[in-house]
């Protein structure tokens, strides 16, 4: 089944809105993994917006206890984001072309431009035993040059289809995300997926789009968190998955 990787980050931005060290971060990801989530995502930025350097370390201290569950680094490698995947080797590194100053992640890397420089970045992450995906737009043109890179994996940037979904555009959108997962497959690479994907949007998208190894959701399940409880809701974007997967159908 598709995992779900719950990104911490909101979690941490409501933190640093008062100096009383709460919510904690750790707690949140405790919760999230005893609910059934099997992933942690964290998207670390220069400015410590949200996600600060002790909670990328105390993240991995609680991941050791769950053998069985993925940290997940997100970040512009060109940045800090090599810091923590030298010093702590977490199961995956995300490389995403944000600006420090970008609001949110907002496209993929532009491979005719960039493939040649991260190349050598990505053959350093994989030689310390991580594994490698790039945050990229739904182009089936790209995969090739995503194997070239080295890279094992690419997550698909999904708010193009958020966007869509609901809308007379949705057909059209989503087939492009299915184009572009069946390239990534057959250029031996695995397919994530993330950025505004939310209850009502994920089943769908995994029923069309297969199949799809890990989703990272932070913003929408946070958000839904408020409303339902952190533990609950993970448990509802599990049973969303499980029905974009198939199962219980």
């Amino acid at each position: 089944m598709t995992r779900l990787s719950v990104n911490l980050n909101k979690i941490a931005l409501l933190r640093n809105s008062r100096a009383l060290g709460i919510p904690s971060v750790v707690r949140a990801g405790a919760i999230a993994l005893g609910a059934g989530a099997r992933g942690l995502t964290v998207h670390p930025r220069p400015d410590e917006r949200h996600i600060r350097p002790h909670d990328v370390y105390e993240l991995a201290e609680l991941i050791r206890s769950h053998p069985h569950v993925e940290y997940n680094i997100e970040g512009n490698p060109f940045e800090n984001m090599l810091t923590y995947a030298r010093k702590l080797r977490p199961h995956q590194c995300t490389l995403v072309p944000d600006d420090p100053a970008q609001f949110t992640s907002d496209h993929g890397w532009n491979l005719a431009r960039d493939a040649q420089r991260l190349t050598p970045l990505i053959a350093e992450l994989k030689s310390l035993g991580i594994r490698v995906s790039l945050f990229l737009d739904a182009d089936a043109g790209n995969m090739d040059r995503v194997a070239e890179t080295g890279a094992d994996c690419v997550e698909l940037y999904t708010e193009p289809y958020a966007k869509a979904f609901g809308t007379s555009t949705q057909n059209k959108v989503i087939a492009q995300f299915a184009a572009a997962a069946s390239a990534a497959r057959n250029a031996g690479l695995t397919v994530n997926a993330g950025h505004d994907l939310n209850q009502a949007n994920l089943a769908p998208f995994l029923a069309a789009v297969k199949p799809v190894a890990e989703v990272s959701i932070g913003h929408a399940l946070i958000a839904d968190a408020v409303e339902w409880g952190l533990a609950a809701t993970v448990r509802m974007y599990l049973i969303a998955i499980e029905r974009g997967n198939g199962e219980g159908a």
